[in-house]
């Protein structure tokens, strides 16, 4: 397969490779997803809204994915990546001018429709990449590849927060304190100001996603062809004998660890803002916590670059970060104030290379069921709509604090999935896994 890029990208001379192309794509993904880590205090605050309400962000972001992931495969089979790709990007860009009318008004219901959308969009461009970047090469340095891609994901990370916060939330703690005060049509006033923030950074993105949907439209990206990807390899003959997707355990096993996983992701990013002003941390400093998240995520991209597979195996770094995450959940539960806070943000390093060691692992062996295997591993990024709307229904039951206990589950399933999951129904085929 790799060799078959290979020619296609050399076809024309001076074509951008097509991981180049990819990493600006994942670079999109980062910057829209982790805006939600800001609107969520934003919204809760423009909006009035309490702590279950305001992940209803997440929520309406992420369960998009679990709507559109397979009819994104579908689409894949009738349209090819790249004009895939510049849909979804489309897409993206109509979730975005959805927040002009939902700002304007004030209102909540249109700022949920606008993150769908935006889901629905990158649902399409996640279900092509993801496996583009895992067949571009060997299997065995697959979380390798998507580390580098996640780097271009976590750098856009760590600015979307940090640009949007200086926007939206610069003088928060003062309107948070002015609202305590306020009635009538003077914090009418001040909540319509809020809100009016978010217009012009948002219309910005709207025409940079439209302008970069006609780039990939036009750009010489290589298709991959599944069927040739099938003849190609005899071992993958072997395994896509099966009549459906749905009779691959790895695949589905894997599916579930990714469902759990980006719950734990999202919480580490998208809560700890709310959490450090629980803890009684003010917001003009909690704005910046989520990009130490995702800096913990670059670093742990970094290692696996360096190491995998050359020191360790994807199955051995599946197996550390859950071991991780384990442990610093429990550091957050064990401690308070700044000490607690710095745990959650280290969460950031144990979910870094959870995504790139799963795909591999659950794609391996599919063949002419890649696409399809993709749409049901992106639709279990629906994880991070559900999980994390628990957190809030136990961080207003209980406290913020408390809720944390809510990873724990997770990446002991995650655990699992690296110690045994990974080979259930695969096995006995002769498929080694790494």
């Amino acid at each position: 397969m790799a060799e078959l890029l290979h020619v296609a990208t050399q076809k024309k001379k001076g074509t951008l490779h097509p991981l180049v192309i990819i990493g600006a794509l994942f670079f999109i993904f980062g910057f829209i997803t982790w805006l939600s880590s800001v609107l969520i205090p934003y919204l809760q605050l423009a909006c009035e809204l309490n702590n279950f309400q305001s992940y209803l962000v997440a929520f309406a972001f992420y369960i998009s994915y679990f709507v559109m992931a397979v009819p994104s495969g579908w689409l894949l089979k009738i349209t090819g990546f790249k004009k895939g790709m510049s849909a979804g990007l489309l897409f993206v860009a109509l979730g975005s001018l959805v927040f002009v009318p939902a700002a304007s008004y004030r209102e909540y219901t249109l700022f949920l429709l606008g993150l769908f959308i935006q889901g629905a969009g990158l649902a399409v461009l996640q279900t092509a990449s993801n496996p583009y970047v895992t067949i571009l090469g060997p299997i065995d340095s697959a979380a390798r590849r998507i580390s580098v891609m996640g780097i271009c994901n976590g750098v856009a990370g760590i600015l979307a927060p940090a640009i949007l916060g200086a926007i939206i939330l610069s003088d928060a703690d003062g309107i948070k304190d002015q609202l305590q005060i306020l009635s009538g049509l003077e914090k009418t006033a001040l909540l319509d100001g809020l809100a009016g923030k978010v217009i012009l950074p948002y219309l910005v993105i709207t025409a940079t996603l439209v302008l970069l949907a006609v780039f990939v439209y036009r750009s010489e990206l290589p298709e991959i062809d599944e069927a040739e990807l099938e003849e190609g390899n005899p071992a993958e003959k072997t395994q896509t004998s099966k009549t459906s997707v749905f009779q691959f355990a790895h695949l589905l096993l894997g599916v579930l660890t990714l469902f759990v996983y980006t719950g734990v992701e999202v919480i580490a990013g998208n809560t700890i803002i709310s959490y450090g002003a629980f803890l009684g941390i003010p917001l003009s400093t909690a704005k910046f916590f989520t990009s130490f998240t995702l800096v913990g995520m670059l670093v742990g991209y970094l290692i696996g670059i360096i190491c995998i597979p050359r020191f360790m195996s994807q199955r051995t770094a599946l197996k550390v970060c859950a071991i991780s995450g384990v442990l610093f959940g429990l550091g957050a539960l064990a401690t308070d104030g700044v000490v607690s806070v710095v745990f959650i943000a280290l969460l950031g390093l144990a979910n870094s290379l959870v995504w790139p060691s799963v795909w591999p692992l659950a794609l391996e062996g599919l063949g002419k069921f890649t696409k399809m295997g993709s749409s049901l591993l992106v639709m279990a990024i629906s994880g991070a709509a559900v999980i994390p709307l628990l957190y809030g229904w136990l961080a207003d039951r209980f406290d913020a604090h408390q809720a944390y206990w809510l990873v724990i589950p997770c990446y002991l399933m995650i655990g699992w999935y690296a110690v045994y999951g990974y080979r259930i129904g695969v096995q006995a085929k002769g498929v080694a896994k790494q």
